[in-house]
């Protein structure tokens, strides 16, 4: 894998480490990255802010996943008004399933990230949006694969983290170190904050390599670090159960992938907490392993199919 690395065939790549059993069995880094490094995982954030909502949850902060997103605003009024906002659940959001108009992979979409980051309050962008329409070739909820119809949008993960901050009546990397950086001890991490000065739940937020690697751990043990529980099983098992098919080739549960390598000629799920650049936290449960790729090769053809290859190709292969 590291000859692989070093002849180009993952660019950028920055760290892998490789946790089995609870235990790290192999640390590298190349082209800059560290041991105190803190990396930029992008999107990799999502999958940190459905960790703080189950906390949210299990401190009785949040009602639970059906709480309704536009009550956590009532200090707020909003353009494109429509009886469906009122029925917005948290997980839909969750699940990248709003009826929102908000496609990060659509140019032309009203919530691409890209517009929200030019706002000045992007909160109030999100609550205006309007609402989604269906072409005749394109899939209804009613008609995909869970009752859901997926569509990236990085402006639902990122109102994810003002509904905490509201929640929590603190910021969101204040709650942050209090329900997860602190417990797992992360004494290291930078959070970006909105125009308005909300948390970006949505990316962007920084943390050193090992550190990734316990959120990994965190979901393999089920909330579980050294013993505490941090945060509810019951929410990771839900995290981790899959609600959306965001593509042929990979499914969805709460701001967390779910894809399908092979293993010694077995299937094996592989979840993963991914960002631009090719960034990754996989968990892959029936190998009881995690494994970190950090990368800085944002915005590259190939950038994630490179990384999978890492996985695929060199650890999963190395595995007894």
């Amino acid at each position: 894998m590291e000859e692989a690395i070093a002849s180009g065939a993952a660019p950028d790549t920055t760290s892998v480490l490789i946790a089995r059993d609870g235990k790290l069995v192999y640390e590298r880094y190349f082209n800059g990255g560290g041991r105190d490094v803190l990396n930029n995982p992008r999107s990799l954030t999502k999958s940190v802010t459905a960790l703080l909502v189950g906390a949210a949850i299990d401190r009785g902060l949040i009602a639970g996943p059906q709480a309704k997103v536009y009550g956590f605003f009532p200090d707020r009024t909003w353009r494109n008004d429509d009886p469906r906002k009122r029925v917005f659940a948290v997980e839909d959001l969750l699940t990248m399933s709003s009826q929102w108009e908000c496609d990060d992979e659509n140019e032309f979409s009203s919530g691409h990230e890209e517009r929200m980051y030019l706002s000045a309050d992007w909160t109030q962008f999100v609550l205006d949006l309007p609402m989604k329409g269906y072409a005749p070739w394109m899939r209804r909820p009613q008609d995909s694969p869970h009752g859901r119809a997926f569509a990236y949008c990085t402006a639902g993960a990122f109102l994810l983290g003002a509904i905490v901050e509201r929640a929590a009546s603190k910021p969101l990397d204040a709650f942050a170190r209090e329900a997860l950086e602190g417990p797992l001890g992360i004494r290291q991490s930078a959070w970006g904050k909105s125009s308005e000065g909300v948390g970006m739940g949505g990316g962007g937020t920084s943390y050193r390599s090992r550190d990734l690697a316990k959120f990994g751990q965190l979901l393999l043990d089920q909330g579980r670090w050294q013993g505490r529980q941090i945060v509810s099983a019951a929410w990771v098992r839900a995290m981790t159960t899959v609600h959306a098919q965001a593509r042929d080739d990979a499914d969805y549960g709460y701001l967390i992938w779910r894809f399908r390598f092979d293993a010694h000629g077995k299937k094996r799920d592989a979840w993963a907490m991914s960002g631009n650049g090719g960034n990754y936290v996989f968990v892959l449960p029936e190998e009881k392993l995690v494994a970190v790729i950090t990368r800085t090769r944002y915005n590259q053809r190939d950038m994630h199919q490179q990384s999978h290859k890492l996985l695929a190709d060199y650890i999963l292969k190395a595995m007894p």
